[in-house]
């Protein structure tokens, strides 16, 4: 069971950004799916460590300006390992929009830290490195 609920952890975290069709994005939620604390790293060109918050309102603000349309990120593979209440899960992805009109669809890989709490499985950090 604990790998299905942390499937969908994940799933949800992934749609948080979606903004096809007008949907409005619901980056807020990540603040329920992160938990207090949590770490949040991207990796290269520009190596920079958010909290959740430093985190959200960029990403709400491209998603809901215009700039960034027609966005959606999913999952391609991955491979999630569990030890008691922690867990690990390395992702392939894919991204795909039109930024400042321009199309575009990249590749990447994220690795995101889960426990198990009272309210069930949390993302306790996540790093991520999009491909040149």
């Amino acid at each position: 069971m604990s790998k299905i609920e942390i499937d969908v952890v994940t799933a949800e975290f992934f749609e948080a950004f979606d903004n096809r069709g007008g949907r409005a994005p619901d980056v807020a939620r990540i603040r329920r799916l992160v938990i207090p604390g949590g770490v949040i790293v991207k990796t290269g060109p520009e190596f920079t460590v958010y909290t959740v918050e430093e985190f959200i309102e960029p990403r709400r603000r491209l998603l809901t300006d215009g700039r960034l349309v027609e966005f959606f990120e999913w999952e391609t593979s991955e491979r999630t390992e569990i030890a008691g209440d922690i867990a690990s899960r390395f992702s392939e992805y894919r991204k795909s929009g039109i930024l400042d009109g321009e199309p575009f669809e990249e590749a990447g890989t994220k690795t995101i830290q889960f426990v198990r709490t009272s309210e069930g499985w949390r993302i306790t950090a996540f790093a991520w490195y999009d491909q040149p």
